[in-house]
């Protein structure tokens, strides 16, 4: 109950703030290539402290780590919205918040990340993990949709609430029953990395699903372009943008409920490359609707068809890797994630500036679609996966 507490007030928070973020700055600059910057700005600092979050997440205590991030994500989002009350808020400002959030969340993923196969026995991983998506969904289905209704209120009461969140996030995470295991502390060197990276290379099937989501989610993102087409192609308003944000959200929660009845447990591999491919189909149709219920229903594929591979991504990395070394690997994990996210919004937010918001994200999903054909091709492991449910630890 905890860790969904903790996840779930987290995921809310984080999306109250996105629509906070993505229209003030829209709001600010009317620029896509300011939507990009967003992107750069909470990746930079993931990219340059990933060796040293996975590091600490094996050798020091996750539970603190985690406390201390959230925390610090709370104090960023009181300040912003004091900033917002104030009426001084800038674009520079917004910026140094998200690098803030950026950094945090680049120590506390990895610690999370480590906590569901601490506390629940693996056979029932797959279940648990499907529940802790629904939720996590949920929270991201209803964290828009606040988000656009609070921006009518002003900005500053979207950080407030998101400072609470926070909060609730880290009481969920003191509360976690976690056994605590004692850690040989040992210096951070390149050969602990190198040692990760060779046990990758031995798992073809964890490296492909990995960096299929990387190269498909970089691609395909289409959220970053939600403001522009909210108030420039949809003409939806902030209200509107809160429902975009929302659809991916529905969708995915449709997919976790459906897998917490039945687990994804047969023919997970094809599962995974069939849904990326549909994330790209529905990608290209997003990008050239002008009809907001299509729309919608374009972007709740998207999120369905995400959570598939975010099953079975979870299951071969936190299932397959032995916890001395869970930390490392899902701080690699994550790094490919905010890649594929934030980089994601960097890319699209560039390539609309230079050939317009829809070309850029019908061009995304034709290359979602291109490179899942391709690992297919290069990861014959993965693209055979059966069982979920029989994964351990090598």
């Amino acid at each position: 109950m905890a860790f969904l507490m903790a996840r779930t007030s987290s995921s809310f928070s984080s999306c109250v703030q996105a629509v906070a973020v993505g229209w003030q700055i829209y709001a600010l600059t009317h620029s896509a290539r300011s939507l990009a910057l967003v992107g750069l700005a909470q990746f930079f600092p993931m990219i340059c402290l990933t060796m040293l979050a996975g590091h600490a997440a094996d050798h020091m205590n996750r539970r603190r780590i985690a406390m201390t991030c959230q925390g610090i994500e709370a104090a960023s989002a009181l300040i912003m919205a004091t900033a917002a009350f104030g009426g001084w808020t800038t674009p520079g400002m917004i910026y140094a918040m998200v690098m803030v959030f950026g950094m945090a969340r680049a120590f506390e993923m990895p610690c999370q990340q480590t906590f569901l196969p601490s506390i629940v026995p693996p056979h029932m991983f797959p279940r648990a993990a499907a529940v802790s998506s629904s939720l996590f969904q949920a929270a991201a289905v209803t964290g828009p949709s606040v988000g656009g209704l609070l921006y009518g209120a002003g900005a500053g009461l979207c950080y407030m609430i998101c400072a609470l969140g926070f909060a609730l996030a880290m009481l969920g995470t003191f509360l976690l029953p976690l056994r605590n295991i004692a850690r040989p502390r040992q210096p951070m060197s390149l050969s602990m990395f190198m040692d990760v990276w060779r046990f990758m290379r031995k798992r073809p099937d964890m490296l492909g699903a990995i960096s299929l989501d990387l190269f498909a989610v970089l691609l395909g993102g289409a959220t970053a372009m939600l403001p522009v087409y909210a108030s420039d192609i949809l003409h939806a308003g902030p209200m509107g943008l809160g429902l975009l944000r929302a659809a991916p959200a529905m969708g995915a929660v449709a997919c976790a409920v459906f897998f917490v009845w039945k687990p994804l447990n047969h023919r997970a591999g094809p599962s995974m490359f069939a849904a990326v491919a549909t994330f790209g189909v529905a990608t290209i149709v997003f990008a050239f609707s002008t009809s907001m219920p299509l729309s919608i229903l374009a972007l709740a594929v998207l999120g369905a068809a995400d959570v598939v591979s975010v099953v079975v991504r979870g299951a071969l990395v936190q299932l397959r890797t032995p916890d001395s070394m869970r930390g490392r690997v899902s701080a690699v994990n994550m790094l490919f994630i905010g890649s594929s996210n934030q980089l994601g919004e960097f890319e699209s937010g560039m390539l609309a500036s230079a050939i317009g918001p829809v070309e850029a994200v019908a061009l995304g999903g034709v290359g979602t679609i291109a490179v899942t054909l391709l690992w297919m091709a290069m990861f014959p492991s993965l693209r055979r996966l059966d069982r979920l449910d029989d994964i351990r630890a090598e």
